[in-house]
């Protein structure tokens, strides 16, 4: 029994470092949009989630994606705050710019 115990132990790949780093650094380069960068993203997470489900119940795996996807779409929604900030205060300042030009001189 302890062998059998210690050959499935063997056979289940143990989540290394890199994998998650891969993982989060071709997320990172996808978010950034390089989206040549996708296929890596791909392979990446499936590594990962592959080693994961080796690892994890169903229901664990199922919270975990879900925490993965919550904290997702919250730094989506803050980038995409940070874009549409951005664009009002440049249109707010070249508003300003254009009614500084084209005010007569005096």
């Amino acid at each position: 029994m302890a062998t059998q115990l210690s050959n499935v132990e063997k056979e289940i790949e143990k989540i290394l470092p890199e994998d998650v780093i891969n993982a989060l650094q071709s997320g990172y380069k996808v978010f950034q949009g390089e989206s040549d960068q996708l296929d890596d993203l791909i392979k990446h997470s499936g590594v990962l989630l592959k080693k994961a489900a080796q690892r994890f119940t169903t229901t664990q795996l199922i919270l975990g994606i879900a925490g993965v996807a919550v904290i997702a779409i919250i730094a989506a929604k803050k980038a995409a705050d940070a874009i549409s900030d951005d664009s009002e205060t440049s249109y707010d300042s070249h508003k300003k710019d254009a009614a500084h030009t084209s005010a007569k001189p005096a």
